[in-house]
């Protein structure tokens, strides 16, 4: 469901473009009807007359007469027969262009791309898009060297380096790049709601009857069906992987060229997408909107609270194919998969250390950086790890989250109430051949005993403690 929402976020985002792009596509047509209707008039209203010199021997050519030539323009327009399409009134010189702009009206499109199965009202339409499978552009900006399919499209982009935007709305002075922008844009002064269905007065009539999901265009619904179906027509020329929508692959491909547009202000870190850098920001604000109802312990993304409501519903959804162990994350599940590899891809420049997975590298960092950002509000004390600051901070809530199913007894860590269980299973932690380090603890609890080189003061004295709680 994660992977549904965030590609049905890509197409929101795509959505006001593709509104767009049909405009564009439909003015498309008509410019092409326009134009060669401006190219028959053209040669029908430049007409020369020719005249030959008997005594030189040389042709010359003339225009008539101002008042001649106006007369015959008249009679001749009189004489042409217009052909007028009876649903709009846009009138045509010719028949066949007629034909063509009723196709607007039918919605027929009688030409089909072979290769994905979309369909237009003219040729050169169909021509134009098979440069999206050829992958031709033959239009080049000689400024930043994008190239595009059309001529069009590459007048439209030089306006971004010209700063020109000639479409200007009359009523709030703003000013748009192309007149399909300043069309949608009119939509908040008019109040218009072009994609209301007829029938029901939705305003996102197509739904998708596998999910109930709703959009305002067919096209939006016909991609979002690529969800459900698993087709992947856009896919990494360098790793592989495929994608339903173009935006998604774009986002892609900053993994491999290592651009990060979004920086944070206050840290100058850097995201791959807005979204992520928006997220980011509420760790600076200390913003965490999602509450566990449970625990009553707050995250700063929805995710996470997710993924933690795991830890009180013991859900472990990911499962190791090798070893059959469970996992709360798919990350987990990824990271665990090392073990059984060897594979330690993460390895530190100073020491050579080798790591499973980035994050035990980057707490491992801060031992040589001496780096300790997680501090306590209550006491002052500072952490490397968030993880060690969660349990310290135990110590002043009182807070105890692992409970023993046998005896009941609580723990404020995990590792705590793993010693403990010991206890009601029977098994010995340590070997009976060396002494304890603390003599007094031999007779009375002689299976705990361990080397005294094995221990630290301060693990001797915490086995004390968990012995005697025990």
């Amino acid at each position: 469901m994660v992977f549904i929402k965030e590609e049905s976020e890509d197409m929101k985002i795509e959505e006001a473009f593709r509104v767009k792009h049909e405009d564009t596509e439909e003015q498309t047509d008509l410019m092409t009807l326009k134009e060669e209707s401006q190219e028959i008039n053209e040669n029908e209203d430049t007409i020369q007359h020719e005249k030959y010199d008997f005594m030189t021997g040389k042709k010359s050519f003339s225009f008539s007469h101002t008042e001649k030539t106006s007369q015959k323009r008249a009679k001749k327009t009189a004489k042409r027969s217009y052909f007028t399409c009876q649903q709009c009134g846009k009138s045509f010189n010719r028949k066949g262009n007629l034909e063509v702009h009723m196709r607007v009206h039918t919605g027929e499109k009688p030409f089909t791309c072979q290769q994905c199965g979309k369909s237009f009202i003219q040729k050169a339409s169909l021509n134009y898009h098979m440069r999206v499978h050829t992958g031709m552009k033959p239009f080049v900006c000689q400024q930043c060297g994008k190239r595009f399919t059309k001529n069009g499209n590459l007048k439209v982009h030089m306006r971004a380096h010209t700063g020109e935007k000639p479409f200007t709305c009359k009523q709030c002075g703003k000013n748009f790049l192309q007149k399909s922008n300043l069309k949608i844009h009119m939509r908040i002064h008019s109040g218009e709601k072009p994609y209301t269905c007829s029938q029901c007065g939705k305003k996102k009539p197509y739904t998708c009857l596998q999910c109930g999901i709703s959009f305002t265009l067919k096209e939006t619904l016909r991609r979002h069906m690529r969800i459900h179906t698993g087709e992947k027509p856009y896919t990494c020329p360098q790793c592989g992987i495929g994608f339903t929508l173009k935006e998604t692959l774009r986002r892609h491909m900053r993994i491999h060229s290592g651009e990060k547009p979004y920086t944070c202000k206050l840290c100058e870190k850097s995201f791959i997408r807005k979204s992520s850098l928006k997220n980011h920001l509420k760790i600076h604000s200390g913003e965490k909107p999602y509450t566990c109802s449970q625990c009553e312990r707050s995250f700063t993304h929805k995710k996470k609270l997710d993924v933690h409501m795991r830890v009180h519903t013991g859900e472990k959804p990911f499962t190791c194919k090798l070893c059959g162990k469970n996992f709360t994350r798919k990350t987990s599940v990824k990271n665990h998969m090392r073990i059984h590899t060897g594979e330690k891809p993460y390895t530190c420049s100073q020491c050579g250390k080798s790591f499973t997975c980035k994050q035990h590298l980057d707490v491992h960092i801060r031992i040589h950086t001496g780096e300790k950002p997680f501090t306590c509000q209550q006491c002052g004390k500072s952490f490397t790890e968030q993880a060690n600051l969660n349990v310290h901070m135990r110590l002043h809530t009182g807070e105890s989250p692992f409970t023993c199913q046998q005896c009941g007894k609580c723990f404020n860590q995990k590792g705590s109430l793993k010693k403990h269980m010991k206890i009601h299973t029977g098994e010995k932690l340590f070997t009976r051949d060396h002494k304890c380090a603390k003599g007094q603890f031999q007779k009375e609890h002689s299976v705990f005993c361990v080397p005294a080189a094995a221990l630290s003061t301060t693990e001797h004295l915490i086995l004390r403690r968990d012995i005697l709680a025990g």
